[in-house]
């Protein structure tokens, strides 16, 4: 009878492009973040745990370690624009010699490849919104993603997707295998819910001021709320600025949404419980969301929220929110019943943070481990055949 081995597990070696995270932590830079945090503190209990590595580059921005207990961070001096057109248009160099050492997986948070000699390849899809609307964005994924993502993402080894909306996008439209694709969606943070008699002092919106997230239409849904309700409350506008938002915030002077509407700039990730804490309700009227974090964020706390009926928000938030059209006048009347239907607020805050308790990042973080073995032996099959 063959001994059983009792060798420990040999490592993985994982690295993982940290640079979303780099600056300020919003969207995709919250969820690199905390997936690698709980990749590192879901390490197995015995024997040898993975190898993981943080991957950052830039001229002048290095990584604020707090917060990444056991994670190796690899550092260099290296512009990121100079890197990502390196990168993406020449796919030189490969992280091995930038880094200095070898992986058994690399995984990028964007559509495009990170270039590996040896390593499997894991890229991760948040949305195709970059496809069906690029005057949307800006700078290089305006650039670089329509024309190089559908390549990118057909020849990696694994593809990550944050919901099940996106991977049904990415397999339909990049004709990738449902085999190859893995839902890692994001986890609820671990606040716990705010007392159920506290009452919100604004309407509260999170997010970049972006043209993808719809803020003109949220503002006048606003404004023909005040000449509806004079005692609304007031509107906050959270989230980092872009060009595009100098004309709605340049509304902000102006009547009637004058002295109604505040906009406070990025919300640190340290100070976004406290500004859920205070908040009658959540509004995301975006165009289009891959998974919608502010969502979970809302029920976790205790905030009712109101969003768009796009992308993946149905998903998040199941029959917990008010899902409307993106409208001005959708967006109104949704928001006016929640702000005047206290009964009908309280059940939308129960049914919400029963939803967020759905979603964990040690799910992700088991989620992400499977797709990089997955990854890991695709790649060795490919270089032996």
């Amino acid at each position: 009878m063959p001994q059983e081995d009792s060798r420990p597990p040999t490592p993985v070696r994982i690295l993982i492009d940290y640079r979303p995270a780099l600056t300020t932590r919003s969207g995709v830079g919250e969820y690199v973040h905390e997936l690698a945090r709980a990749l590192a503190a879901g390490q197995p209990g015995s024997g040898a745990g993975d190898d993981i590595t943080l991957f950052s580059s830039s001229w002048k921005d290095r990584v604020d370690t707090a917060g990444l207990t056991g994670l190796a961070v690899i550092d260099r001096r290296v512009p990121v624009r100079v890197l990502n057109f390196a990168w993406h248009r020449l796919e030189w160099p490969p992280i091995e010699v930038l880094a200095g050492r070898a992986f058994d997986v690399v995984h990028s948070l964007h559509p495009l490849l990170m270039p590996a000699k040896r390593a499997a390849q894991v890229v991760t899809v948040h949305d195709l919104d970059f496809l069906s609307h690029p005057e949307r964005t800006r700078a290089e994924i305006r650039r670089d993603y329509p024309a190089l993502a559908a390549g990118h993402v057909r020849r990696a080894d694994h593809v990550l997707v944050n919901s099940r909306f996106t991977a049904a996008e990415v397999e339909r439209t990049f004709g990738v295998p449902a085999g190859r694709v893995t839902v890692c969606s994001p986890g609820a943070p671990p606040w716990p819910p705010r007392p159920a008699d506290v009452k919100g002092e604004y309407v509260l919106f999170l997010g970049t001021l972006e043209p993808r997230k719809n803020v003109g239409a949220l503002l006048d849904a606003y404004a023909a709320l005040i000449n509806r309700r004079p005692g609304l409350p007031e509107l906050v506008l959270a989230g980092q600025t872009t060009r595009v938002a100098e004309a709605w915030l340049a509304r902000l002077s102006q009547a009637p949404l004058a002295g109604r509407v505040r906009a406070i700039g990025y919300v640190a990730p340290a100070d976004r419980r406290a500004i859920f804490q205070k908040a009658a309700l959540l509004v995301i009227p975006s165009f289009h969301e891959g998974f919608g974090i502010t969502a979970l964020e809302a029920m976790t706390t205790g905030v009712p929220v109101v969003a768009a009926d796009r992308g993946a928000l149905p998903e998040v938030l199941g029959d917990a929110g008010l899902l409307v059209q993106p409208s001005a006048d959708a967006l109104a009347d949704a928001m006016e019943r929640v702000l005047t239907s206290p009964g009908h607020a309280r059940w939308m805050v129960e049914r919400g943070i029963e939803r967020a308790r759905l979603f964990s990042w040690r799910s992700a973080a088991d989620a992400a481990r499977d797709a990089y073995a997955r990854a890991i032996e695709r790649r060795r099959a490919r270089a032996h055949a």
